[in-house]
């Protein structure tokens, strides 16, 4: 098999397997908190976790803009069945980079790498995370450039893969819908707080912390009420109503 289609099937067979990649970085995550290489963050402590949290967010930010701007049938809707699109999106995040959803979902684990507190932990996974994605994006590409062709070629020519280059934005054919986005996004959002309280109840525990309220802090056990209540309230309005449907979309 030619090294370019031995990518492709690679990268498509990555793409089905997507929502296990965090299973490795938790495992490691584990690894540095258990014996001891957390060098930083080892007590909960509000700034660093605001900026951590916060770094997560932007992340969160950019996968909303992108997907509350996408149409449905275009590039950028995959599914768990492969590539799906009727049409090449060029427009919003993805006059910026090509890959928007990719660098969303990095920023939001580089905040909870970095709430590791381990600098080598945050290089590695971001290496990882780099080479796993890597082989997904060259298999979207690789369909998209022989459904679209020179169409293809001159946005990639002129649009980044990953790291954006200018915020030449441009405006999108669809208005912004902030109920898609809550459709689609709940799930990440949450697993965002959960992910980092339970970094910081696995560093407590592993230094001797003995009660519920020194294992996970006050400040974690309402984020995660909070959070959890969002969840649950989108989670039902998606299963059991429509007023989260927006046509088209």
């Amino acid at each position: 098999m030619a090294m370019i289609e031995e990518l492709e099937r690679t990268g498509n067979w990555l793409f089905r397997g997507r929502s296990y990649f965090p299973l490795l970085l938790y495992v490691l995550a584990a690894a540095v908190i258990g014996f001891d290489l957390d060098s930083y963050f080892q007590t909960f402590t509000l700034i660093p976790a605001l900026i951590c949290i916060g770094i997560s967010i932007f992340g969160q930010v950019i996968r909303a803009l992108t997907i509350g701007y996408t149409p449905q049938g275009t590039s950028g809707r995959n599914t768990k069945a492969g590539q799906v699109a009727e049409k090449l999106n060029t427009r919003g995040m993805y006059s910026i980079v090509r890959h928007p959803l990719y660098l969303g979902n990095y920023f939001m684990w580089l905040g909870i790498m970095i709430y590791v507190g381990n600098a080598w932990f945050v290089i590695l996974c971001s290496l990882m995370y780099w080479l796993y994605y890597e082989r997904i994006m060259f298999a979207e590409e690789a369909f998209l450039r022989g459904k679209f062709g020179q169409a293809f070629m001159d946005w990639s020519f002129n649009v980044p893969s990953f790291w954006p280059r200018t915020l030449a934005w441009k405006l999108p054919d669809v208005v912004f819908s902030l109920r898609n986005v809550l459709k689609r996004e709940y799930n990440g959002f949450f697993a965002i707080f959960v992910s980092f309280a339970a970094i910081s109840a696995a560093k407590h525990a592993v230094r001797g912390a003995d009660t519920w309220a020194e294992i996970l802090v006050p400040f974690w056990q309402y984020t995660l009420l909070v959070t959890f209540s969002v969840f649950c309230i989108l989670r039902s309005l998606k299963r059991y109503s429509r007023v989260l449907h927006v046509e088209g979309r």
